[in-house]
């Protein structure tokens, strides 16, 4: 039987109606992450609203150990004259029909509240509610995320898929990522069946430190944490400081699912979100291997010599 010899080949100009390579089925996300992707959205979304809930309470943010009323907050939202308000240092954002006082600007039905009813969980104000909400939540990200890292630890999801290289951490590699996701140039081929370094750092960050950050800061809250981790609202310099950074990360997360969202559908959703529930991923085709495909005859198989006859 012939063999095709490696060898420089010249691939003629090609039509417009060249024929396209058939898309490249592959199987790109384990069950662990499968299910964890899906449970954990549900669980933050339910814990940010809850969550917001329980800020309505008290819809101020302070540094240190304690905070009160009369305590200067580095972040407050709440009303004053018929205007609502945010106020972040020094500075002041009139927010009326949104936060403060939220409501329909055009009837002025107002209510006075931090964050509108659209926004939380439950929609009318029950702290208590809010609590249960957000702690039997909270289990399940905690939980849910310990799982996960043993589970990808243990099958080296991390360490092979998600943990960058030297050479993609290289300036010129990072900036060539961001000039190409900027001009919504997405990776196909080889490229588009592992992650990205830009995917592979915020994934990371959120695994490894925002998560994380979210359930020590959360525990910092909860007194019922102090007899057993006495140390832990020390190491963020206070319950007010952890409810503070508690805060922030909230809102780092948010942005990060605002920009995954926008990238799954600017790279296509059908493609993108059908791999989360099957696991099966569809490749494009590099234009180059497109063209060689097109242009190269078929290659014999098993039994053929090179002119197609059997051997």
């Amino acid at each position: 039987m012939a063999v095709l010899a490696d060898q420089h080949v010249q691939f003629p100009a090609l039509p417009d109606s060249a024929p396209e390579v058939v898309r490249r089925r592959i199987f790109r996300h384990r069950i662990s992450t499968r299910l964890w992707h899906w449970l954990n959205a549900l669980a933050f979304f339910m814990m940010v609203m809850s969550g917001l809930m329980i800020f309505n309470a008290h819809p101020r943010l302070y540094w240190g150990k304690y905070g009160a009323n009369f305590d200067y907050a580095w972040l407050e939202i709440s009303s004053h004259g018929g205007r609502g308000y945010l106020r972040i240092g020094p500075r002041m954002f009139d927010t009326t029909g949104v936060l403060g006082l939220s409501g329909n600007q055009a009837t002025q039905h107002f209510r006075p509240t931090a964050f509108p009813g659209w926004a939380t969980i439950p929609s009318s104000y029950n702290l208590a509610d809010a609590r249960m909400w957000h702690l039997f939540f909270a289990w399940i990200l905690a939980v849910g995320l310990a799982a996960y890292l043993v589970v990808s630890v243990w099958n080296r999801h991390l360490q092979k898929e998600v943990a960058p290289t030297r050479d993609e951490l290289a300036p010129s590699h990072v900036w060539q990522n961001i000039k190409d996701h900027a001009r919504l140039r997405f990776p196909t081929g080889e490229a588009a069946t592992r992650y990205n370094i830009l995917q592979k750092l915020s994934y990371g960050s959120v695994l490894l430190l925002l998560l994380p950050l979210m359930i020590l800061t959360g525990l910092c809250m909860s007194p019922g944490a102090d007899p057993w981790l006495p140390w832990l609202v020390d190491v963020f310099g206070g319950r007010q400081s952890a409810r503070s950074i508690h805060f922030i990360t909230m809102w780092l997360l948010l942005a990060f699912f605002v920009v995954h969202i926008a990238m799954v559908f600017l790279a296509g959703p059908i493609n993108e979100i059908g791999s989360m529930i099957t696991g099966r991923y569809s490749i494009k085709p590099e234009p180059k291997a497109r063209l060689q495909a097109a242009a190269l005859p078929p290659r014999p198989t098993a039994g053929e010599d090179d002119d197609g006859e059997p051997s």
